[in-house]
Order: structure tokens, then sequence, then C-alpha cells
């Protein structure tokens, strides 16, 4: 099958406001590194005391902060569900999944959200991650300002079939790889939905009950997930906690530097599209 090679970064980093790093605190740093090196296929970019940044084409995507005195995550507390990998391409992504038969690689999931086709699994710190390629975006239904997006079962074989035998196979994260968007572990989606509306103009584009929501900007299918579906509840982020530090997202309004905090304590920084 013939791939068609992209020049430019996804749909989703054309929007006024996108992801652009997620920080970790990590409990063993170097063997988190090693883990998003052999299994995600990011590439280590910078090293520095306390710290390890990993992304793709030279772009970071992830920084870990080293905190061995972290207690582990609170899976049923306020932080992350998952940082999303969009990789460029289907076929970038049947190439990761057949990386991931051949090393017997343990996913969590894998699913297709009508708009995208998504592989789920943890970290070793319990850090959820998807890794996914998004379909093309002129081919999203929309009801109005709601976009149509489900979960039903990913036909892993016919994903496996987008690249032939012969392909060269998965050579780690490519070039216009980034972070699509994060999910994030609230107390509240509907409190969620205000918060980021009014502090930093996404807009809500899906729900599920009054259980999740799904934001964005610049009508993609979402930047940012925010649900309670194991954290019913939950107050204020336990800062001496391993697991999420902080989200970084790109802005291409003209404004400076920012950094916000959400009603559950996430560090969310804005920064400018570099020119």
């Amino acid at each position: 099958m013939v791939e068609t090679v992209l020049d430019k970064p996804p749909f989703a980093a054309t929007a006024p406001v996108s992801v652009a790093r997620v920080g970790l605190k990590a409990r063993d740093a170097d063997a988190l590194a090693r883990y998003y090196s052999e299994v995600v296929g990011l590439a280590e970019i910078a090293r520095a005391p306390g710290r390890i940044t990993l992304g793709a084409g030279g772009r970071p995507l992830l920084e870990l902060e080293a905190t061995p005195s972290a207690r582990p995550d609170d899976p049923r507390g306020a932080g992350l569900f998952h940082t999303a990998f969009l990789l460029p391409s289907r076929a970038d992504l049947s190439r990761w999944v057949r990386h991931a038969i051949a090393n017997r690689i343990p996913i969590d999931g894998a699913s297709d959200h009508f708009v995208s086709e998504a592989i789920y699994l943890t970290d070793p710190e319990g850090n959820g991650i998807e890794i996914y390629a998004d379909r093309p975006h002129e081919k999203w239904k929309w009801n109005g300002s709601a976009v149509d997006m489900g979960t039903v079962r990913l036909d892993i074989p016919n994903l496996v079939r987008e690249v032939g035998d012969d392909d060269a196979g998965w050579k780690g994260a490519p070039e216009n790889s980034i972070v699509g968007h994060v999910h994030l572990r609230v107390g509240k989606p509907a409190e969620a939905e205000r918060w980021w509306r009014e502090k930093l103009g996404f807009d809500a584009v899906a729900h599920y009950g009054d259980a999740a929501v799904f934001l964005s900007t610049g009508g993609y299918h979402h930047h940012i997930g925010a649900n309670s579906w194991h954290s019913a509840g939950a107050g204020r982020r336990d800062p001496d906690r391993a697991g999420l530090a902080w989200v970084e997202l790109m802005s291409k309004r003209g404004e400076g530097d920012k950094t916000l905090t959400d009603p559950w304590g996430t560090e969310v920084r804005v920064v400018p599209e570099k020119a």
C-alpha cells in the first residue's frame, strides 16, 4: 500500500490552542524513560539533573521529573487518565501494533472511536497512555457543535494489514508525532467544562452523560478529556504523589506565557507558538 507522506503537523496541532507537552513526576525516571523509548517509541532529547525530556522528530513531548520520594499515584484521585500520542498516519499505527505483537507488549484495550483508532496501555508507574491515529477530519460527522465520537471494538487484523510484510517496520515515533490530547481524572466533569471554557476558551464537543466531557479548539475532536469514571467527588490532587505534574498548551492567539491551576490542582501552562 502506498502511504501518503505528511510534511506538516496533524490537524490537532493546527488549532488555536493545542497540547504541546506533558510533565510527569516519576519515582524512577530512568526506568520510565526506557519504557517510553522502547514501548512508545519516543527518543531522548535532553537530560539534566532530575529531568529527562523525550519526544519525536526533535519535538519535546514528555518531560519526566525525578521524584524518588513521591508516593504512588492514586487512581481514584484527580490526575492523569492518559496521555494520548497521535501518530501521523494509520500506517504508523499499524507499524506500532506489529511492533507490539512482535515484542509481546501488554495493552489494556483497543478501540475505534469513529474519529480515530486507538490502543491503550499503562506505564510502569500507573500512568495511562493512548497511541492513536486520526481518521481524516473531513470525514468526521458533526451534529451541530457535537462530534460523533463513540467506542467500538477496533478491527486489529484490518489495521495490521495497512502495511505489507515487506514494510520497513516500526522505527520509533516518526516526525510529526505529537501529544494529540490529554485525558484527565476530575471530581466533576461539569466543573471542568466550565473551567476550560471560561479560562482557556475551549468548546465542549462531546459528553458521555454527566461522567465525561471532551473539549477542543479549532474543530478538533478533543484536546482535553475530563472524566469522573473512577474519581467522582475527588478534591485537589495530592502534590506529593507521582503522576501528572503539568500540561503545557501551545497558543496561536498571540498571548504571552501564563500558568493556570484547575480546580483539582493541575498546573496548566500556556506558551505562545514559536515563529
